[in-house]
């Protein structure tokens, strides 16, 4: 029987919430994480789709197990709560950066973490922006098949494209992953000497993550296009590259990092659902409790 002060409605039932939280453990004063859903799309230059990227990851997460056996704790006692998917403004590229900067700053003002679910990679400068405020040593962690470091591509410098340029005007920024470029690229990385870190590694994997995670300030956001990951187990992105990281690779690197610097903040973005087979959600929504998971295990705070 039900009691007439019970706070949900009997029976089971699906909250759109990232684990499939109810909404009485969902609550955001009492979460360490807030997940962020930004489903736009405005720029693609190749598979469409990216918009319908949030919404998979959150319904996939469903299927996730709270306790994480690698790091044997249950990461969701920390709080997770899920607010609405952010409505793009879609006047200009430059709008959905305001967007993303305002609903960060205000996640970040009540000392959550925020975790941003694109959508395309463009959402990521407005969180940069947002960080960037909060922290004065902040750095970012690009993780990506692409350099995105054109100063502007088919008419526009907000695009997918040029988002790590666009970074760069905020903070420090590290790629890892990458192993498609332009000539344009490759001549303003050589000129500008920026700490880009070719994929696959000419050294041992040990050695690529540690030269990684030594050129990052102490504070570091996350940013993870899917396509960093091998379509091999990543097929459903907007722009594939074959020769890319598997999971061991992409999670060790992600591991050290919460274990010599403080993750303040990340975004999982580029997920493209029709593009691949429905596991390629459950695996983003994995790395996105994977990433909690470890800015918790080894919080640098």
């Amino acid at each position: 029987m039900t009691n007439p002060g019970d706070t949900q409605p009997p029976g089971t039932h699906q909250w759109n919430t990232f684990l499939d939280t109810p909404p009485d453990e969902d609550r955001f004063d009492d979460a360490k994480f807030v997940v962020l859903p930004a489903p736009y799309e405005t720029t693609t230059s190749f598979l469409t789709g990216t918009r319908d990227g949030p919404s998979a990851i959150v319904n996939a997460s469903a299927q996730l197990e709270d306790y994480d056996l690698e790091l044997d704790a249950d990461i969701s006692i920390a709080g997770i709560h899920t607010a609405p998917a952010l409505v793009p403004n879609l006047h200009a590229p430059q709008a959905i950066v305001e967007q993303v900067d305002q609903v960060v700053d205000w996640v970040a003002a009540g000392g959550k973490i925020p975790a941003l679910l694109g959508g395309e990679h463009t959402v990521t400068v407005g969180a940069v922006k947002a960080m960037s405020r909060r922290h004065t040593d902040l750095s970012v962690l690009y993780l990506d098949a692409h350099g995105d470091l054109r100063d502007s591509y088919m008419g526009t410098g907000w695009g997918h494209a040029s988002v790590a340029r666009r970074l760069l005007d905020v903070c420090p920024v590290v790629h890892a992953g990458v192993r498609s470029i332009s000539a344009e690229e490759r001549s303003y990385i050589d000129e500008q000497a920026l700490p880009v870190h070719y994929w696959p590694p000419i050294t041992g994997l040990d050695d690529y993550v540690k030269a990684v995670v030594d050129a990052l300030a102490a504070s570091v956001y996350v940013s993870i296009d899917l396509d960093v990951l091998d379509p091999s187990i990543m097929a459903a992105v907007g722009t594939p590259e074959p020769d890319g990281m598997d999971w061991r690779q992409l999670t060790l690197l992600l591991r050290r990092l919460g274990q010599r610097r403080r993750i303040v903040g990340f975004d999982v973005v580029e997920l493209c659902p029709r593009a691949g087979p429905p596991t390629c959600a459950y695996t983003a929504a994995k790395l996105v409790y994977k990433v909690m998971g470890y800015s918790l295990a080894f919080d640098q705070t």
